[in-house]
């Protein structure tokens, strides 16, 4: 019986082949998206899970207390004293693991004779940690051991940084590198490390993107962090891990945190502390991670909706489709019943079909998912692989998405189909009820340009948002500047006056300024606390602390509004301020601050105000302004900024690479121009935009099929009225109209519905923002023009094809 049904399915399928392509096409195109969104929501919820303690693994925080009791923020970064204190305070902590994640490093390979024979940059990936750290994260070894790591200047490479540096990471036992970190490095020069370990490949679903792994207690790790006691200053990057033991309550112990704090707090300490479980770190996108990359779980449910909406619209239109098929197959199904075919066995074969149809989606989507991959790869930077063999999820997934379906989209075409009355259907007279069945068909179609609608409209907002941290002004100069990041020694200090002066010597080059960052940062911010003017203690807020030298203000272009610029200094001798400092100290003219005191790092500094900067865009739009200091150090620049001109800029980068190997032989040199720092600050949102405009396009080609089922069954259930209607006069535009209104109509209410849907959930995400854009009207107005555009191209088809049929046929009765 089941082998009459598969033939008998297969014929039908096959004599109908435009019908079983559409279908199959349309339920593809919407089985593939779900499949991507699948492995996609698969790979970030898989972050750090493959450790085998994950479960007893988390993280310390900083809870900061601000002057607004109720104003409470966490910071990944701690104090560098709490890895000794808490294994002192809490001995029933397991596993204290110390991470200094370290940026923009450069790694000298030395031949045999000592001299330098291969120069490498690592803008991420070298951390500074303890053995106990693989105690904590499952980080396989192909060679070496974890207790080299005990001893300072030894280091683990991973295989593919090995293959790297010496070819085959077999010989990479035992050689010698030569690390130039990239911060903290002033006083320790070039740390000389040995390859005592070789990691396996680190896994791309975890925020420890391992490169290097240097020994805890190498250069300034074993001196400036090891014997600092300062329990109220943290620095970006560096972190503690620990691993509590199964019987230790996460809450218990945090209270337990909270009174180790207070009675740091006598000493003076402002800040607390808590522990984050290591499952939530990847989707913290307020605190962040090692990786920068973080997922929200908002977004993840979205993804989830989505999903659902889309397969949703794909099983509409198989529906609207296969009903639309009813008036040319019902004298089969007439046959078929006088033959003796009962109801059940009619639906059975019709859930048959749609198991083929779906079957073939299923094994058409995994080819679609497959070219599709690489591309999303690229757009979204991950590393998502699709391997059904080695992902039994996957199949699972596949299997229950191929039963939900087919009974999803099969039941309603196999109930309408199989009630034809026999007499009836041979006639050609069908006995359903068209006008609740067209309701019905109506509703669905309803429902999917609701869905493409809301997406639409999605999409026009976060495209506008996008243009409006693109163009919004940030309060300097922006344009053609490009930065250049360097490492801070006496050699190359005693160099900065003569790299200046060549640089300017040059065509094309109008300013060069170093700096310990540019004027806007999204997280490698330094921000300090200070007192003011003669304090004894401390204010209630930080400010974000800057190094520049006095070609700061003018190469960006920065206003002063009250005081002078910085003279130029060796040292930290005087402050610049903004707007936002002076005001959050109670200063409405900003003169009045001026020659004011300010301490910072423990009065270890202290310098007068000169000058008031007005507010700029310190942060990107997602914060508010910050407090901000300025102040000369030329042992805490790390980048020069070069602005260049507007003509010949190719040949003027190439003269600034010249020039800068020749004064810095031994430093890779690598530029970016600030432009694009600033976009990258909003990676996130861009990649959401993209994927929007995505899934907008698909269920707008799906719920055009849809379109095209309905349009597909009014004209065959409106054929004789047609013919009617051109006997009497009607146009073919008269005949277009009537097709026409009805869908317009049907996309109207759409519009009323998905509106205030959209507005609402894109106003929710907007709040994210500080600084957002205004949904206007006219987005809404644009959305549903689009659709109905869309709409009726295509139903033009059916509607012209049906105005330009003969009426003679139309009319003729069998």
């Amino acid at each position: 019986m089941i082998l009459y049904y598969l033939k008998t399915a297969v014929r039908s399928l096959v004599r109908n082949r435009i019908y079983t392509m559409i279908n199959m096409a349309g339920m593809a195109v919407g089985i593939a998206v779900c499949m991507m969104i699948f492995i996609i929501i698969q790979f970030q919820t898989g972050f750090d899970t493959f450790h085998a303690k994950k479960d007893r693994v988390y993280r310390v925080l900083t809870e900061y207390h601000h002057a607004d009791a109720t104003n409470i923020s966490y910071g990944k970064d701690v104090p560098f004293p709490i890895p000794e204190g808490l294994k002192t305070a809490f001995p029933q902590i397991e596993q204290v693991a110390p991470v200094f994640a370290s940026q923009q490093d450069q790694l000298l390979i030395p031949d045999n004779n000592g001299n330098t024979e291969k120069i490498f940059k690592e803008q991420r990936g070298v951390f500074f940690t303890a053995p106990s750290f693989f105690n904590l994260f499952d980080f396989p070894l192909l060679a070496g051991s974890y207790a080299s790591l005990k001893d300072p200047n030894n280091v683990l490479l991973t295989k593919e940084i090995a293959q790297k540096y010496f070819g085959d990471w077999r010989t990479a036992m035992g050689k010698t590198i030569k690390l130039q970190a990239g911060g903290y490095t002033f006083e320790h020069g070039t740390e000389v490390l040995k390859v005592s370990g070789i990691l396996a490949t680190i896994p791309a679903n975890t925020d420890f993107q391992l490169k290097l792994v240097v020994a805890y207690g190498t250069g300034f790790t074993g001196s400036l962090m090891a014997q600092s006691q300062d329990w109220d200053e943290t620095t970006t990057d560096f972190g503690c891990y620990i691993l509590l033991p199964p019987t230790v309550s996460v809450n218990n112990f945090n209270q337990q945190l909270s009174a180790f704090a207070r009675k740091l707090g006598s000493a003076g300490n402002k800040n607390s502390y808590i522990i984050q479980p290591i499952s939530a770190v990847h989707y913290d996108a307020q605190t962040g991670n090692y990786s920068n990359k973080t997922i929200s779980r908002d977004l993840i449910n979205v993804l989830w909706l989505i999903a659902a909406f889309i397969l949703l619209i794909a099983c509409v239109n198989f529906i609207n489709l296969s009903t639309a098929q009813a008036v040319t197959r019902a004298k089969e199904v007439g046959v078929r019943k006088v033959l003796g075919s009962n109801k059940t066995q009619l639906q059975v074969r019709f859930l048959v079909e749609t198991f083929l149809i779906v079957t073939g989606a299923v094994l058409l989507a995994t080819v679609i998912t497959g070219i599709a991959l690489p591309a999303v790869n690229q757009l979204l930077e991950l590393s998502l692989s699709f391997s059904i063999l080695n992902n039994p999820a996957i199949i699972l997934f596949l299997l229950a998405v191929t039963i939900v379906v087919t009974a999803f989209a099969g039941f309603y075409p196999s109930i309408v189909l199989s009630r034809f009355n026999p007499v009836n259907a041979l006639k050609s007279k069908l006995t359903v009820n068209t006008t609740k069945g067209l309701s019905l068909r109506r509703g669905l179609v309803v429902f999917q340009f609701i869905v493409a609608q809301a997406l639409i409209i999605g999409t026009l907002i976060i495209v506008k948002q996008m243009d409006y941290f693109m163009n919004q002004p940030l309060g300097f100069d922006k344009n053609a500047i490009i930065t250049v990041p360097f490492r801070t020694d006496s050699l190359r200090i005693s160099r900065l006056d003569y790299l200046r002066k060549q640089l300017l010597l040059v065509n094309g080059v109008q300013a060069v300024s170093y700096s310990s960052n540019t004027p806007v940062e999204d997280i490698n911010d330094m921000w300090s606390p200070f007192k003011f003017d003669h304090a004894l203690k401390e204010t209630d807020f930080k400010a974000i602390l800057k190094f520049a030298d006095p070609e700061y203000v003018p190469a960006f272009k920065l206003p002063l509004i009250a005081g002078r610029n910085l003279q130029p200094s060796p040292f930290t001798k005087e402050f610049l301020v903004n707007e936002s400092l002076a005001k959050s100290l109670g200063f409405k003219n900003p003169s009045a601050i001026l020659n004011k005191e300010i301490s910072i790092w423990g009065d270890r500094i202290k310098c007068p105000v000169v000058g008031v900067l007005k507010d700029f865009n310190n942060r990107s739009f997602r914060h508010e302004l910050a407090p901000l200091l300025i102040t000369t150090n030329n042992t805490m620049y790390s980048e020069a900024a070069i602005k260049l001109g507007t003509t010949n800029i190719s040949s003027t980068l190439q003269a600034v690479k010249e020039i800068w190997a020749q004064t810095f032989p031994d430093f890779v040199y690598e530029y970016r121009f600030l432009d694009d720092k600033i976009d990258s600050f909003y990676k996130q949102e861009e990649q959401l935009a993209q994927l929007y405009k995505i899934f907008a396009a698909i269920a707008i080609f799906l719920s055009c099929l849809g379109l095209y089922g309905l349009a597909s069954f009014m004209a065959a259930q409106r054929t004789k009225e047609v013919g009617i209607r051109k006997v009497l006069g009607a146009t073919t535009g008269n005949i277009v109209y009537l097709f026409s209104k009805e869908f317009v109509l049907l996309i109207a209410i759409a519009f009323a519905i998905a509106t205030p849907i959209a507005w609402y959930y894109m106003h929710q995400w907007l709040q994210d923002y500080v600084y957002r854009t205004h949904i206007g009207w006219w987005l809404f107005a644009a959305g549903g023009l689009v659709a109905i555009i869309i709409a009726l191209a295509t139903i033009s088809f059916q509607a012209i094809k049906a105005a330009l049929a003969n009426p003679i046929k139309s009319l003729r009765t069998e």
